[in-house]
């Protein structure tokens, strides 16, 4: 049986944006599927969420975007990680790190008698 998508959970989704475009510049699209490529389809971000997210990391200064145009000829905006994006790309792969860490820990606890 395939492995169903799961949603992402909230405040992870500028983490895996951020870790897209440290990678290389790329347009919106394209960061939705290296996302679900890097996944193994398991994540799959919305197009809504997507363009939400990139315009809130652009307001913080942590993404930059600019026109260019991708393989099809198109006009896209082409996004690329700035010094302050790749310092809160650091930081908040950190704190997943340790949050996920934490939930495995709490998972695997002994029962606790009463």
């Amino acid at each position: 049986m395939p492995e169903r998508q799961l949603e992402v959970l909230r405040g992870t989704v500028d983490l895996l944006i951020l870790k897209a475009v440290s990678w290389d510049p790329m347009h919106g699209y394209a960061v939705a599927q290296r996302i679900e490529r890097a996944t193994d389809g398991v994540l799959r971000i919305e197009e809504g969420t997507l363009y939400a997210a990139l315009h809130r990391l652009e307001n913080r200064e942590w993404i930059a975007a600019a026109w260019g145009r991708p393989e099809n000829n198109l006009r896209a905006k082409f996004c690329t990680l700035t010094p302050k994006g790749r310092a809160q790309l650091r930081v908040e792969t950190k704190d997943w790190t340790r949050y996920a860490a934490t939930i495995f820990t709490a998972l695997h606890a002994p029962a606790v008698p009463t």
